[in-house]
This record gives structure tokens, sequence and C-alpha cells, in this order.
């Protein structure tokens, strides 16, 4: 579907992009309340729709990535809020990047990917919260619930109405592609324990930045969960296949365990890099994985 497609939820409207937020698209929202409306995560889709440009009186970040603040442009003067560990990247372009992590020729093009095709523009005067700060819209509120990994920063956030639930989860996006933990601000560990939090909440609808949408039913996402989390280890299996033999981080990273085989590019090969040497450092403290003359073996 091409088409931009608004869902109302209660006091929520979710503002799709298209084809269901896939990259570089994402699904932003807005919230309701008797006082205040917040947007969440303005992206290109808001930038399609600034023809009729919602109105809003705050803007939530999950994170700052460069697909969730796309549409941040077009609210010079909204008091926009970001967690406290990601507000460095909405500093100026500098801290974007360093979240990033990115070196060499990737890192330039991506700079001017980040300026030219999703508007980003400093926000010096961005706000902060933390984990269990609540926005009170009138009837209304949004908890923030820190599940970082993706980012220090990424957030969830519950929003609460009458007796019903929504819990956004941005990047926890429940892919069939697996968790993203490939830049400088991302950790494997850190986002195994957030998706591992989100298990033991209670909540019949849950809405994702990409892909997925909505999903109103916790049976349905708990299944989603479980196969998202599972590509974690899916990923550390095949790695651990492949040192059977010594291999070099360099033969690791021209292997693809997080990009399909043949994907290439300086980025992706950074991605790899980063991702994989988390599961190596993990596997050699367990025991399962020996480094000897600058080669990985798994050790049986």
């Amino acid at each position: 579907m091409t088409e931009l497609i608004d869902k109302k939820l209660g006091p929520i409207t979710i503002l799709f992009g298209v084809e269901n937020g896939k990259y570089p698209q994402g699904n932003s929202f807005l919230v309701e309340g008797s006082k205040q409306t917040a947007l969440i995560d303005p992206s290109l889709g808001i930038v399609s729709r600034k023809d009729r440009l919602p109105a809003a009186d705050l803007i939530l970040l999950s994170h700052v990535h460069e697909d969730h603040v796309a549409g941040l442009h077009l609210y010079p003067s909204t008091p926009c809020y970001c967690h406290q560990a990601d507000a460095l990247g909405m500093q100026d372009l500098a801290g974007m990047m360093a979240i990033y992590g990115f070196e060499g020729e990737g890192g330039v093009d991506f700079e001017s990917t980040v300026l030219d095709e999703f508007f980003y523009q400093p926000r010096p005067d961005v706000q902060t919260f933390e984990d269990g700060a609540v926005f009170d819209l009138g009837g209304v509120t949004i908890k923030v619930l820190h599940t970082p990994g993706h980012t220090r920063g990424h957030c969830c956030f519950m929003v609460e109405w009458d007796d019903q639930q929504l819990v956004y989860l941005g990047d926890i996006e429940l892919t069939g592609f697996g968790p993203y933990y490939g830049d400088a601000w991302s950790s494997l560990t850190d986002f195994e324990t957030s998706i591992e939090k989100l298990t033991h909440i209670e909540s019949e609808y849950w809405l994702t930045f990409h892909h997925k949408g909505l999903i109103e039913s916790r049976e349905q996402f708990l299944v989603m969960l479980k196969a998202f989390r599972e590509m974690i280890g899916f990923r550390e299996s095949n790695l651990l296949d492949f040192l059977e033999q010594p291999r070099s981080m360099q033969d690791i990273v021209t292997h693809r365990f997080v990009y399909r085989p043949g994907t290439g590019g300086s980025m992706a090969d950074q991605v790899e890099r980063r991702s994989m040497q988390m599961h190596l450092d993990r596997l050699m403290v367990q025991g399962r994985v020996a480094l000897s003359d600058e080669k990985f073996t798994a050790i049986k």
C-alpha cells in the first residue's frame, strides 16, 4: 500500500507510514488528552502529511535515530523530549553521528543521508526524561519505559486511558530481521534485558514503528516477541558453526550474520563487526570461543 492511513484507537490516532511504516518510513502517532496532545516519533509519514500537519503541544522521541526525527523540523517551536541518554543526538549533528559511530566513507555518506533525506535539524533545546516519567495529557497518560539496547536511551511508551493501555515499542519492531544492535551506542545484553522486561507487561494493544504496526492481542505479541528474540540465538548458533574452523574477524564480517550474504558496503561491514564482536565477547567469557593468533575458534 502506498496511501497514508490514519487509524483511531480511543485517544490515539496512528499515522501509518507507507507500507505500514517500512523503513525509511515509520508509524507515528498522536495522543490527545483534555489538556494536551502529544506527537510521538515524527517520521517521514509526518513529512508526507505536511499539507494537513497534525497539531501537537509536545513531541516525545522513543530514541534519537534519523527515521524517528525526520518530521521534527516541521515543529521548530514545539517542546520535544527524549531520554537523557540519547539527548546528545539532538544537540548537534556531531552528537547524532556519534550514536551511529560509522567511520570512513560510509560515515560521510550517511551524514549526508541524515541531512538530505531525513531533514535532520539540531534541537539544542531538547528536554529529557528518565525511566518511569509520566506525561499527563488530561485523562490520558504516557509512561516512559526505558528499554535500551538499540540505543542507550531507547524507550517504549505505555499509553493509558480509561481501563485500556497501548504499549508503543519503538524499534523493538518484531520483524523477521531481528534485533538491531549494530551502532556504537547499541548493546546486545541491554537489548536482551529490555525484551525480557516487555514479557511481563499486561496490555491488549502494541504498536511498532516499522512494519508490523498495530497488534491487538497480548498472546500474538508474545509469539512475535519470542520469534524476534530468537534471532539473537540464531545468529549466535550460526557464528559458532562458522567457527568450527579458525576464522579472522574479517572472515566473520565478510560471511554476514546480520545481513544477507552478499550485502555490500562499508556500513554493513561496520554493523557486522560491532554486532559479532558483542557475541564473541560473550562466547569467550563463557569459554565457548577461543582467540589465538587473531583467529576465533569454537571450543567443543
